[in-house]
């Protein structure tokens, strides 16, 4: 049995990850460690997951304001020491990183404790945080037909993301009655990422009446503060009453995405990897000022892989007209599902997970014997 430790907080879409390859390690007889931020968005996920060891890691993300900075220094100060203390109790054959500033502590931790450190990059453009640490790794695992060039001695592998072992594609009339969604009418669903999107939780109440008319139902996932739970009924062109339905959060991903004929969503690389694992087609809205520009590269890779289409975030007058072309033409529909059938044939976690064995097994068994628990300086 080998040791693990996981940071992955900060986004749904790091959190998830991380969840999922750590309940695959403790399938195979390893123990696994998961360090999450202290976000509201982490705290409510994770409250799924009793079963798995989650510490809470000090961290702030970067940005160039004055005031930002110095929290981000401060607070990554904490980090670090928090996962100096937390590494040398724990012991761990190897950290694993999936990006995200919960990253910076603890993979500056395990290279002064000579831990070996494995980062995972989602994204099409690799973010500030990899490109940084990935200098202190032995592994790297990024999207197939990614490049990170001048990083001598560090072994990449190509694979997707993990996603959770409850996110499955189920029949779509089964998930619909589980929902309580009338099965006879198409279904549109909007997620604007794991926190939401302003933008888009304002363009469904700009259209849903008009949706509604066409008899399409809606169901939208607003993000964590950015409304409350409801459910309205409207009436279609026929007088048939179609109902629409606005939640906070959801923890019944892969349900929802079976029930959908279509989603309306950003671009993130978790939100994108839940969609090939259910087969679900979409229209994709990239947030313009994600770092880098990575959702935009994301987009374009799923509109060409012929799993849905891009539409800019300026051009959000022309969505519902884009949204009742592609619900309506079951042709095209299901030329979507055929192509994202192709695109999930791989299951990125197990290939995680076997390498990770093989990283554990190359560790001399004294190794981190050397290393004395670190106490961390009281505030």
């Amino acid at each position: 049995m080998s040791k693990f430790l996981i940071a992955c907080g900060g986004t749904g879409g790091h959190l998830a990850p991380g969840i999922a390859l750590a309940e695959a390690l403790r399938a195979r007889g390893h123990e696994a460690r998961l360090f999450i931020s202290h976000k509201r968005v982490d705290s409510r996920l994770s409250q799924k997951y009793p079963h798995l060891a989650i510490e809470r890691v000090p961290g702030s993300p970067w940005g160039w304001r004055p005031d930002v900075a110095a929290k981000f220094f401060y607070k990554q100060t904490q980090g670090l020491f928090f996962s100096l203390k937390s590494l040398g109790a724990f012991r761990p054959h190897a950290v694993v990183g999936f990006g995200g500033f919960t990253n910076a502590g603890v993979t500056t931790a395990a290279r002064l404790l000579d831990i070996p450190v494995a980062l995972h990059e989602a994204n099409r453009v690799p973010g500030r945080a990899v490109r940084v640490l990935s200098r202190w790794a032995q592994r790297l695992y990024l999207p197939p037909g990614v490049r990170l060039p001048g990083r001598l001695g560090l072994t990449v592998r190509h694979t997707g993301l993990p996603v959770r072992s409850e996110v499955v594609r189920l029949p779509r009339d089964a998930a619909r009655i589980q929902l309580g969604v009338e099965p006879r009418q198409k279904l549109l669903v909007v997620i604007g990422g794991s926190q939401g999107s302003g933008q888009l939780n304002a363009w469904v109440e700009s259209n849903v009446e008009a949706l509604a008319q066409e008899g399409v139902q809606v169901w939208c996932v607003t993000g964590l503060g950015k409304g409350e739970a409801a459910v309205r009924e409207m009436r279609s062109k026929t007088g048939a009453v179609v109902r629409s339905w606005f939640e906070p959060f959801t923890d019944r991903v892969g349900l929802l995405l079976s029930a959908a004929d279509l989603v309306v969503s950003r671009a993130g690389a978790g939100t994108i990897a839940e969609l090939v694992r259910c087969e679900t087609p979409a229209v994709l809205v990239p947030y313009p000022f994600a770092a880098d520009n990575h959702q935009w590269a994301n987009a374009r890779h799923f509109e060409q892989q012929g799993a849905g289409f891009v539409i800019d975030q300026n051009n959000l007058g022309a969505l519902k007209q884009e949204v009742l072309d592609v619900l309506f033409n079951d042709w095209l529909l299901n030329k979507f599902r055929e192509n994202l059938h192709r695109m999930a044939h791989e299951n990125a976690v197990d290939t995680i997970v076997q390498d990770l064995e093989e990283l554990a097994l190359r560790i001399p068994p004294r190794r981190h014997q050397r290393h004395a628990p670190v106490t961390a300086p009281t505030a």
